[in-house]
């Protein structure tokens, strides 16, 4: 746990006000979990966090209990509450699922769909890539890939979605090299927008079969890597 916990979460605390105390803590711990604060295999203290977010045991095990039920964190018997690590078969699923539920969302798209939010991630990912930020390139990924799914005009599955999102990041963080899982897909995300632009849907579909698959076996390969030498 971080020795600075109080100041790292001052932010997160001017925003109390605006929602009810137990989204306010899930939502600023999805956050930090998802954005590489908290890493896969961290415990996390409810006296240090309690402390930091000036808010109750009691309301920290009610935010607890819910990011384990969005797959983020997982109970230990006697030994506490720690942020998940993603197994192989936990990755398959999940890129399984998105490949046909992002699938299904470009053949939703209606031709009068706006593609301003595909067109901004594109451009979030390309200005990251050229300052090195590899992880802000992730970042843009995911945003790119939300904005593939909002293409169905569902909030239900856009909800959806984002939650499956963030537990795959989890996998993201524990590769030592993250300009190998991202840079190949910023070039892809252009050329899937370019098909989109031009209404070639099918092709856009099968681009993004073909994208996923590789992405899903590039995870796996990395994360396996890294399980390696962190044994070793």
């Amino acid at each position: 746990m971080r020795a600075n916990m109080v100041e790292d979460f001052a932010d997160d605390r001017r925003q109390l006000s605006r929602t009810s105390t137990v989204e306010w803590v899930v939502d600023s711990l999805r956050t930090r979990i998802t954005e590489g604060y908290f890493t896969p295999g961290t415990r996390l203290s409810e006296e240090a966090l309690g402390e930091a977010l000036e808010v109750s045991r009691n309301t920290l095990r009610e935010a607890f209990r819910l990011l384990t039920h969005e797959r983020l964190l997982e109970h230990r018997r006697n030994r506490g509450v720690f942020v998940r690590n993603l197994s192989m078969q936990d990755v398959t699923e999940l890129y399984r699922i998105r490949t046909l539920l992002e699938g299904a969302a470009l053949g939703a798209a209606g031709a009068d769909s706006s593609l301003a939010e595909l067109q901004a991630a594109v451009e979030e990912g390309e200005a990251a890539a050229e300052r090195e930020d590899w992880q802000a390139a992730g970042t843009a990924n995911i945003h790119f890939h939300q904005a593939v799914v909002a293409l169905a005009g569902s909030p239900r599955l856009t909800e959806y979605l984002r939650g499956l999102f963030a537990e795959l990041r989890l996998a993201f963080l524990v590769v030592d090299d993250p300009r190998r899982l991202h840079e190949p897909y910023i070039p892809r995300n252009r050329a899937l927008l370019t098909l989109l632009e031009k209404g070639e849907v099918v092709a856009a579909q099968r681009e993004l079969a073909g994208y996923l698959e590789l992405a899903q076996r590039e995870l796996i390969a990395a994360s396996q890597e890294a399980a390696e030498r962190s044994s070793r």
